[in-house]
């Protein structure tokens, strides 16, 4: 598939097939192919915590339960029968950057006001929503709420300097359903592209000499 439609083609699925399993050497694949993604100074601080077998997806579920009944979404995406925990390393950026040909001895976050190693994990994540596509699977990328950070570090055993960036799902599509993009629009390009200053959206003719 061309890199163009796999793009175009790429959505969130919410419905997933409990009955048809995604192969270990198809999802190891796929996070091969997400390291392909790039990181500041090559940091690659990243880890991603493959969830097959039903007890370990079990866990993290029962860790990030509010208690509330379950509702369609979650009994939905519960049915993946993969997922991937995307997780960032801060302390690897802080060590990268403190080396040589950086200088950054004193490892502070404060020179990083936009942090890097959740972005660098993120882009992983998008590139291995891309290959699931064009595996052709379906997948979502999901989030864990905050209070229940610690309880799912708990409960898999991620180290504490590890932070859960989201968790990809990965398997068949079972059933259609919408999400935002079925009540909201994409915006369109006039509206989120500007050139040489915000706001101008296109570029100005040049003068005529």
């Amino acid at each position: 598939m061309e890199l163009r439609d796999t793009v175009r083609r790429r959505r969130m699925v919410r419905r997933f097939d409990p009955a048809r399993p995604v192969p270990a050497e198809v999802v190891d694949d796929l996070v091969a192919l997400a390291v392909r993604a790039p990181s500041a100074g090559f940091s690659q601080g990243w880890d991603f915590l493959v969830l097959l077998d039903e007890a370990d997806r079990r866990a993290f579920w029962d860790a990030s339960d509010d208690g509330r009944p379950a509702d369609a979404w979650r009994r939905g995406v519960e049915a993946a029968p993969a997922l991937v925990l995307c997780l960032s390393h801060p302390d690897a950026y802080l060590d990268r950057y403190a080396l040589p040909d950086k200088g950054w001895t004193d490892r502070s976050p404060d020179r990083w006001p936009v942090p890097y190693w959740d972005t660098d994990t993120a882009m992983a994540a998008m590139v291995l929503l891309l290959g699931a596509e064009d595996a052709g699977l379906g997948a979502l990328f999901f989030g864990v709420p905050g209070e229940h950070h610690d309880a799912v570090r708990g409960a898999l055993d991620i180290p504490d300097d590890r932070r859960v960036v989201g968790v990809v799902a990965l398997g068949h599509e079972a059933e259609r359903v919408g999400g935002s993009s079925r009540t909201r629009r994409r915006r369109p390009l006039a509206d989120v592209l500007h050139h040489g200053r915000f706001g101008v959206s296109r570029r100005r003719a040049e003068p005529s000499l």
